[in-house]
């Protein structure tokens, strides 16, 4: 295996593949990056047997063959490289030479026969989305997903496709978070339901912007998660063909949410959102595990109480009607205020035994729907 490679372009397809790599001491090479040289691309690929992610990158490939190589390492070595071309040209099957003008190293791997494919998915359905869409619902919703072991099938995202509806939701036991969209594609009528694990919504958001649709293909136990690449839009950043991401879902049934969402009529107040989140984050500074919002025409006080004192904060809303108080934990209420892009929300309560509902409406220029249902904290 013989090639050239701008370091840029592989410093960012190995910072792209490296955060997927096991710590299981007992399989050494899935501590790797398989490198696989041919028709002028290297492709990266690293798993943990749970979730695997490949990519390809633009190179000058004289030889053609693949080799793992530790990654973390490799990394430390290309992001300090001087010069800008990169030669890497591997002696036997896993002895690798890295070289620029001025700088040498020889790097250890194990032979890539070795290496653990990724799955391929057989008997599959998909839908495709923009990169765009499904990256914005997923910042919406994974902040409310479980990190109690124990709650095993609240630790991920659950996709719900029926026929056009695709629904992302996420929930603690605490609190709700769902968004909602339309897809636009004319062979959207399989109907789906996965949940995907937290690591992988953790990769899955960070795709970098070189493409403008994702594919999303499925089976009863795992998914296929595609970014074509547009190379025209984006050849400087070196990427071509495609980014995949290979990850098993979690076993089970994901809980009826809809049951959770309150179908009583509640009062609405039309909230900015920056400046609730500004004034929520001011009164948890005081009390950061109660805050109460005292609801009334026209206005809305948020107030924080604790050994060490008090604070209140006092905000303009579009609301007429009764008075209310409901309390609620702050980090609940500005998880979602933090998560969603429009500058007005919607607030919807009852009384200080009810949940609190925030909602953002699909729009003209937005097709996305937001809701996050928060429990109170009973206020004595």
């Amino acid at each position: 295996m013989k090639f050239k490679i701008n370091r840029d372009h592989f410093n960012s397809g190995l910072q792209l593949v490296s955060n997927v790599v096991s710590s299981r001491k007992t399989m050494p090479i899935l501590q790797n990056v398989l490198l696989e040289a041919k028709e002028n691309t290297v492709f990266l690929t690293t798993t943990n047997l749970d979730l695997g992610i490949r990519c390809c990158v633009k190179a000058t490939v004289e030889e053609e063959g693949s080799v793992t190589l530790p990654v973390k390492e490799l990394s430390r070595i290309v992001r300090e490289l001087a010069d800008i071309e990169v030669s890497i040209e591997s002696s036997g099957v896993t002895k690798v030479n890295i070289s620029t003008r001025g700088s040498t190293f020889n790097l250890l791997g194990i032979d890539s026969k070795e290496y653990p494919p990724l799955p391929v998915l057989d008997q599959k359905d998909s839908f495709s989305i923009p990169r765009d869409e499904v990256l914005e619902m997923l910042k919406s919703v994974s902040y409310a997903q479980s990190i109690n072991e124990e709650r095993y099938m609240l630790k991920g995202v659950f996709f719900k496709k029926d026929k056009n509806d695709l629904s992302l939701v996420a929930t603690d036991g605490r609190r709700l978070a769902v968004a909602g969209t339309a897809l636009k594609e004319e062979n959207a009528e399989s109907l789906c339901e996965f949940i995907l694990p937290s690591m992988t919504v953790n990769e899955l958001e960070k795709l970098p912007r070189v493409g403008d649709m994702i594919q999303i293909s499925f089976t009863d136990r795992q998914v296929e998660i595609e970014l074509k690449v547009s190379e025209e839009k984006h050849d400087d950043q070196g990427l071509r063909g495609s980014i995949q991401l290979i990850s098993k879902v979690v076993e089970g049934k994901y809980p009826n949410f809809k049951q959770v969402i309150p179908k009583d009529n509640f009062k609405k107040a039309g909230v900015e959102r920056e400046l609730m989140q500004e004034c929520v984050s001011r009164a948890a500074l005081i009390s950061d595990e109660r805050i109460t919002l005292k609801i009334k025409s026209q206005e809305m006080e948020i107030t924080g109480q604790s050994l060490m004192g008090d604070a209140c904060e006092n905000l303009p809303i579009d609301y007429e009607g009764e008075d209310a108080t409901v309390s609620f934990n702050p980090k609940f209420i500005l998880d979602p205020l933090k998560s969603v892009r429009k500058d007005k929300i919607i607030l919807e309560f009852r009384d200080d035994m009810s949940p609190g509902v925030f909602k953002v409406e699909p729009s003209s220029d937005n097709n996305i729907s937001i809701l996050c249902v928060v429990m109170p904290i009973r206020t004595d």
